[in-house]
């Protein structure tokens, strides 16, 4: 069966812009997946490569930073099921939940640096945080006997750092 060019161009628009993928692109134009692998293979023997073609799309739109908010935004809530893990079990030692708690520091700036230059805005939620891992980490090796009380003060302090920086 033979498709219009039309309806080519609109599974390339389709996969290329709007970034859906080519299954759904090629369904959604009532053509097979083969038709438009083909269609996307014969392009990049043209030099019309649509996957490159797609990633600038991303960069130059809102794409990319939509992308980072929602990786942070992901990693956001899974720190925040962590924090709610490691209140309510009280059988975890508190010198293991500051050692946990600064694990969990360590992944957010990491996180949060591999999108700062996408989202500039998170820098100074970075250094906060970076600030209270440092602090962790010498409650740690300085005061353990005092680890539980910073676990009991951390979650409400961390909430404060959202609303501010957040």
């Amino acid at each position: 069966m033979a498709h219009s060019p039309e309806t080519r161009d609109k599974v390339r628009r389709l996969y290329v812009f709007d970034r859906i993928g080519l299954e759904m692109a090629a369904l959604q134009c009532g053509v097979s997946m083969s038709t438009a692998s083909r269609w996307k293979r014969e392009a990049m023997d043209e030099g019309d490569d649509w996957d490159k073609f797609r990633a600038a799309a991303i960069l130059s739109g809102d794409g990319i930073e939509s992308i980072a908010r929602a990786a942070l935004a992901g990693f956001l809530t899974q720190y925040q099921a962590t924090m709610d893990t490691l209140n309510a079990n009280p059988d975890i030692k508190a010198e293991t939940k500051v050692q946990m708690l600064a694990s969990l520091a360590d992944s957010f700036n990491k996180t949060v640096a591999a999108s700062r230059k996408v989202l500039p805005e998170t820098s100074q939620l970075a250094t906060a945080m970076d600030v209270v891992q440092k602090l962790a980490t010498f409650i740690r090796e300085k005061y353990p006997k005092h680890a539980q009380a910073f676990v009991e003060v951390l979650e409400p302090f961390g909430e404060e750092l959202a609303k501010t920086y957040g």
